[in-house]
């Protein structure tokens, strides 16, 4: 342990140094390197962070002794000390992971700073209300950061002193009031923790040192991370820099600017800064900044130097930067500097012009850009000045992505009925969706659930239809009238107004505006470069034409997944489904899909159509037949009438298909080995329709690809491939037409996966179905693993939801070996997935790495894989 470095001096590290002094560390080293203006200091690495943890949350001798070294050689290049009556060093205390994480610890600032400290300040700088100033700030800081004590009550103080003294601004106290809050401050320190206000600097570091290692894992920071794929073993680094003082009087000054503006993209410095402040003041909007180019008036030579710098930094980075700076008595500091967070729009408006600006290249350009950003490009997204004012009123899962704003309705008929016939538009809220509330998701602007995780039915319908979706809100409190409930302190009824963020998961208690996507050319040209470089295809999940057009336009090149399921929900066929299911014969059954059939086939034709000679696969029926039969005694009463059937005789069919697990039950392949005929049925369909659209465009070269779901053993996949085999041929033969197709299966049950060779004696394709993979090989259902996931998230168990981002440990080993069996039986055999992670970037980037040939998704999040797909080729 004795020789393994944990701290390193800011002109010891560089940008390369990242993973080791987090990305603030790292940056502001690279600016030291460069010779920029960077008040000097130490950076305690993220390995410090990770052995706090391993010693139980606690700092070893060895580090402390490494950074009490630091803090020496500081005070010696500074000719400062800590808490010395002479010349005092004040430091400032920041947290820097190696991805930027909003939200981690806040700044302290002024540490080192007490009594004897301040009568130093006074009497050095004849300025008692800076150094009072900057010591209540200390205090409140420390307070709130370190010791978890609150902000509110010290604003609260604040704001009684202001109406005391008859101002409206802070800068507007005397030094006697600043004097008198610190003494307030001390006080309210002393009754919530039951005891001083700590006076040793080295007391102080070391608790500002502990709280930045205690942030890292914090609910906020938790949260993040599992939102944005970063692991929990990172650990955060600790960067104690000199302190500069924006808040010395008004040539004096703290600002925050970006190289180019963050929500547009457009060339050219962007920022605000405030003089007589310091860093927390811009962003807390504690008082109104003013624009940077006012600092051109108030000092030329100043603003001057800054955008020199700013345009040597963008250069270096090669990236628009984000830096904080101040102002001391007329001299400028660079505090830090960051690749800056942007707009989707920006994002790819910035990667173009950089290109075209000779910065970077085409590639570089592609891998600039955050594929999960895309979400927000394609759909709709709130008024930014309404949504500031709005309050959130519960956060649940950001399910689908978009702004949706309209009247909530409780029920899918009621979601149809009113956008139908009374043009309003709706939010769906429900427990949880079915597949029958199918017609009322469609007409619904947002689906709100209060049960279900990332990837239960309305989360996966939700974003197939591209429409936003806020699910497993488990705060919600339903009316026992139905019409109505209850949430953050406020009850909303049928008819009331509800915005819903399914990019962020907030709901708010009112209407908010939203504006439509807006598609730029820099995406186009962007997207062009990722198709270039990309070797995985990307195919869509649809249902239907309209979703299959939606997803031909992002660019899909085929459908990976047809589900036939959803289309018997139609009011039109559920009568025709519920006769099949509910036939004693084979006959019976017969007659009742034959009805079906003809709408089975104009379904598909569509979706042909649509696809335009790219590669169609279809799966066969999936879901338990139980699912298609009413549950509501009135409707099962009418179905009777219908059927002209006795209603005992009814309820005891219902009965006998009741299962105890039905996602492991009566579904899948097993239907068609209990009944033929449906499997016959939709063979019929699927090849009458492709030798129909085939002859209408002789120029495309239709090959339907025929999926055989939930398959567990060969001799079963080898049963339904011969009722597919027989029936397919015979209707080609009698139309005398050359048609090829395929029969291949769904890898979703974890022994398909290990028996992988002996299947693919009898498959030509697989595609991973990796949401009831992941479902059967952690052995949990995916529409109840939310209420129990959190639970494991808290307790560092599992970092991630393993139905949003595939677990490649476990679910991936089964892929992995799958891909590889499949091979060595059938070199040509084609790979796909079609789970819901076929839209996940770090999941598309592990199909990519194990040799699967294509990725599906919802059509939404095509462009999405397609740029990732681009990015793990280049990577």
């Amino acid at each position: 342990m004795s020789d393994h470095k944990f701290v390193y001096d800011f002109a010891e590290g560089d940008a390369s140094m990242k993973n080791l002094l987090g990305g603030k560390g790292a940056n502001v080293a690279e600016m030291t390197k460069l010779g920029m203006p960077v008040p000097q200091g130490f950076t305690i690495t993220t390995e410090a962070c990770t052995q706090y943890y391993k010693d139980d949350e606690a700092i070893s001798d060895a580090i402390r002794a490494e950074i009490m070294e630091h803090v020496a050689a500081l005070e010696a290049q500074q000719g400062k000390k800590f808490g010395d009556a002479e010349n005092p060093l004040l430091v400032s205390v920041r947290s820097g992971a190696r991805a930027s994480m909003p939200g981690m610890m806040d700044t302290i600032l002024n540490l080192g700073i007490n009594e004897t400290v301040v009568a130093t300040l006074i009497e050095k700088s004849g300025n008692p209300r800076w150094a009072w100033d900057s010591y209540r700030r200390f205090i409140q800081m420390y307070s709130d950061v370190v010791m978890e004590v609150g902000k509110a009550y010290f604003e609260k103080l604040i704001d009684e002193m202001k109406e005391a003294r008859g101002v409206t601004q802070d800068v507007d106290l005397t030094a006697d009031d600043l004097h008198e809050l610190a003494e307030q401050f001390k006080a309210e320190y002393k009754a919530k923790l039951g005891e001083e206000f700590p006076t040793d600097p080295i007391e102080q570091l070391f608790g500002a040192i502990k709280a930045v290692f205690r942030s890292w894992n914090n609910d906020r920071a938790i949260f993040y991370r599992r939102m944005n794929d970063i692991p929990g073993d990172w650990g955060t680094a600790v960067n104690v820099q000199s302190m500069v003082f924006g808040n010395l009087g008004d040539t004096s000054g703290t600002g925050v600017a970006f190289s180019r503006n963050p929500a547009t993209g457009e060339k050219g410095l962007f920022g605000e800064f405030l003089m007589n402040a310091q860093g927390e003041d811009v962003v807390a909007g504690v008082r109104t900044p003013m624009p940077i180019s006012q600092l051109q008036e108030q000092n030329p030579a100043v603003y001057n130097q800054f955008v020199d710098i700013v345009n040597k930094l963008e250069a270096h980075y090669k990236d628009m930067q984000d830096m904080e700076f101040t102002i001391e008595d007329g001299k400028l500091y660079m505090l830090q500097t960051r690749n800056g967070k942007r707009t989707a729009a920006a994002a790819f408006k910035i990667a173009s012009d950089l290109v075209d600006e000779g910065m970077i290249d085409p590639k570089a350009a592609v891998l600039s850009i955050d594929p999960k950003q895309i979400d927000a490009l394609l759909h709709p997204q709130f008024d930014a000045a309404e949504l500031k004012a709005a309050e959130v009123i519960g956060k649940g899962l950001p399910a689908s992505p978009g702004a949706a704003c309209g009247r909530i309705v409780f029920t899918a008929e009621d979601a149809t009925a009113w956008t139908r016939d009374k043009g309003e538009d709706v939010v769906l809220v429900r427990l949880e969706t079915s597949p029958e509330d199918i017609e009322g998701m469609h007409y619904a602007k947002g689906i709100l659930t209060a049960r279900g995780g990332m990837t239960s039915h309305a989360a996966v319908v939700a974003r197939g239809m591209g429409t936003c979706c806020v699910s497993g809100l488990g705060e919600i409190r339903f009316g026992e009238d139905g019409k109505s409930f209850t949430l953050g302190g406020k009850t909303l009824t049928e008819g009331d107004w509800l915005s819903l963020d399914g990019s962020t998961g907030n709901v708010y208690g009112q209407a908010i505006k939203t504006v439509p996507a807006e598609i730029g050319g820099d995406f186009g040209r962007i997207m062009g470069w990722a198709d270039e470089f990309r070797t995985m295809k990307v195919r869509t999940n649809a249902d239907t034409p309209t979703d299959a057009q939606q997803a031909r336009e992002f660019g899909a090149e085929g459908i990976g997944l047809t589900r036939t399921e959803h289309m018997f929900f139609e009011p039109d066929r559920i009568a025709a489904i519920r006769e099949m299911i509910i036939s004693d014969t084979v006959e019976q059954r017969e007659a009742a899909l034959a009805k079906l059939l003809p709408m089975q086939r104009g379904d598909f034709e569509g979706i042909y159509e649509a696809m335009e000679g790219f590669p169609v696969t279809v799966r066969l029926l999936d879901p338990p037949l139980h699912e298609f039969l009413p549950t509501a005694e009135e409707d099962i009463e009418a179905l009777a009438a219908d059927m002209g059937v006795k209603l005992e005789d009814l309820k005891a069919k219902i009965a006998s298909l009741h299962e105890f697990n039905p996602m492991m039950g009566h579904r899948g392949c097993r239907l068609d080995v209990t009944y033929p005929e449906i499997g016959a049925m939709q063979t019929r369909a699927i090849i009458e329709a492709a030798i129909a659209v085939q002859g209408r465009h002789p120029e495309w070269k239709i090959v339907p690809e025929i999926m055989v779901p939930l398959v567990g053993e060969v001799k079963e996949l080898a049963y339904v491939k011969g009722i597919i085999t027989s029936t397919a041929d015979a209707i080609i033969k009698a139309a005398g037409v050359a048609l090829d197709y395929k029969v291949g299966t769904m890898i979703e049950i974890p022994r398909a996966a290990l028996t992988a060779d002996a299947i693919a004696t009898e498959a030509e394709f697989f595609s991973f179905g990796t949401n009831d993979l992941t479902q059967m090989t952690f052995g949990f259902s995916r529409d109840d693993a939310g209420n129990f996931l959190d639970a494991y998230y808290e307790k560092k168990i599992y970092e991630n939801d393993p139905f949003a981002k595939l677990d490649q440990v476990g679910v991936g080993k089964l892929v992995e070996m799958a891909a590889k069996l499949g091979k060595q039986t059938r070199p040509d055999i084609h790979l796909g997935i079609c789970g819901e992670h076929g839209g996940d970037p770090s999941s598309v980037e592990f199909c990519y790495r194990v040799g699967l040939d294509y990725v599906s998704c919802s059509p939404f999040r095509v462009p999405v894989a397609r740029l990732a797909a681009a990015q793990a080729a280049l990577r």
